[in-house]
């Protein structure tokens, strides 16, 4: 629908709330011209890298878990990185495959909670996932088998799905049987048709038509779409060794946020499923593949809201990489072995992961078998100067919108970034006034 275009606009948000976070949407239109466009973070700073210094190296994995219930597996597999990089530490590829099998049912769990919770509801009419249920049940309880799927991979490897017990550094306290990797596996092959038919669902959608080219960053590696550790690649500046996070992020303070924001080669960047896909794109498995052709999702993508799309193809890829996985377990056969022991007490290391929301560092200062000094940097930190500026660039766009209508596009675009404090998103409430 279009009409006179808006001369004047007040937009005030409050606020966007989120597991351990708060935020605020701002927007000021006067005489037609956009005045002020700000994503404000109000949530008061956790200091969880002021919690981790001075601990036990062999504490750090299940302090930085805490930072998230979603992606706890993603803080403490990353710390993990960190501590085994300062100490010299060289996990097995038991451990590795291990780890890439609960990193992928985290994946897995928490893209299904975003698409179908959060960003569903919106394509359907509805305020909530709570009146989807009612309805279109199938679709929701088609979203539970996958979760529980997806849950019961993290539970199985680590002792429980939210906060991991069973990592630590070098490898695992204990593993899963054989007769659980083949329940796991049964579980999964249970669940394709549901698989299939996410695809089939978001394919269905129109998603919003919006593009604003960007800097993409993630991490990457020659042979494989990683989630664990590679080199930090850039779609403007090509690649970097983790060591250099510092001067990718170049996080810098804001007045109207308490979290910080990052910039690279331009004033913004995004991390997350889509910058993963435009970067990995040749390394996704063939049927992720086959699911970005049919979702019309293309390489590359400059459409923030297709964020969802990508987090699409990463569901059916980690589903049939998570089944290699499992194979490669069996293979090769399960042995607890003794954890290989540190050949330093002192060190200093970098770890990163790709968290389901984007690229996510720990940097540990390590003496004397105590951390001294720690920074984490998240991914949603890194997004929000990008969300801002796909904000600032769609809102003169659609001045022509009722009200309603503009309200709706800048909800579907912040939740399409699945952003979180403590990675948990929720609804936006937007009043005109």
């Amino acid at each position: 629908m279009t009409g006179t275009k808006t001369k004047k606009l007040d937009i005030d948000v409050h606020h966007i709330t989120r597991v351990e976070g708060h935020g605020n949407i701002v927007v000021r239109v006067s005489s037609g011209l956009l005045e002020q466009c700000d994503l404000e973070i109000i949530e008061a700073p956790r200091y969880f890298e002021a919690m981790l210094r001075g601990q036990p190296f062999e504490q750090a994995s299940h302090l930085a878990s805490r930072i998230c219930g979603i992606c706890a597996v993603s803080h403490a597999t990353t710390s993990l990185r960190a501590v085994e990089k300062a100490l010299g530490v060289e996990p097995d590829i038991q451990t590795e495959l291990l780890r890439k099998l609960n990193y992928q049912g985290e994946i897995l769990d928490s893209h299904i909670l975003h698409v179908y919770m959060l960003v569903a509801p919106d394509f359907f009419g509805v305020g909530s996932v709570i009146p989807l249920a009612i309805s279109a049940p199938d679709i929701i309880t088609r979203a539970l088998r996958m979760k529980k799927a997806a849950g019961d991979i993290c539970a199985t490897i680590c002792g429980r799905h939210t906060h991991p017990i069973a990592m630590t550094v070098g490898g695992f306290t204990h593993l899963p049987s054989e007769g659980d990797l083949y329940r796991l596996k049964d579980q999964l092959e249970a669940i394709r048709p549901d698989i299939e038919a996410t695809v089939e669902l978001f394919h269905s959608l129109e998603i919003p038509d919006f593009e604003r080219d960007t800097e993409y960053i993630a991490l990457s590696k020659d042979d494989e779409y990683t989630f664990i550790g590679g080199v930090i690649s850039s779609t403007d500046a090509g690649a970097a060794p983790l060591e250099h996070y510092k001067e990718i992020a170049n996080e810098f303070q804001v007045s109207h946020s308490t979290a910080k924001h990052a910039r690279n080669q331009r004033k913004s960047y995004m991390v997350g499923a889509l910058a993963r896909f435009n970067i990995n794109y040749d390394k996704l498995h063939p049927n992720a593949k086959r699911a970005a052709t049919t979702l019309n999702l293309s390489h590359k993508c400059t459409n923030p809201y297709k964020i969802t799309i990508a987090q699409v193809v990463e569901i059916v890829h980690c589903f049939e990489q998570a089944l290699q996985t499992i194979d490669s377990l069996l293979e090769d056969g399960l042995e607890q072995k003794e954890l290989p022991q540190p050949l330093r007490i002192s060190g200093e290391g970098v770890g990163a992961c790709e968290a389901p929301r984007g690229t996510l560092f720990h940097h540990y200062v390590i003496k004397n078998g105590y951390i001294t000094e720690a920074n984490c940097i998240i991914p949603t930190a890194q997004n929000l100067a990008n969300i801002e500026s796909d904000m600032r660039t769609l809102v003169p766009m659609i001045l022509d919108r009722t009200p309603g209508e503009i309200t709706q596009a800048l909800e579907m675009l912040v939740r399409a970034y699945d952003p979180c404090i403590s990675c948990s998103a929720h609804m936006l409430e937007v009043k005109f006034v």
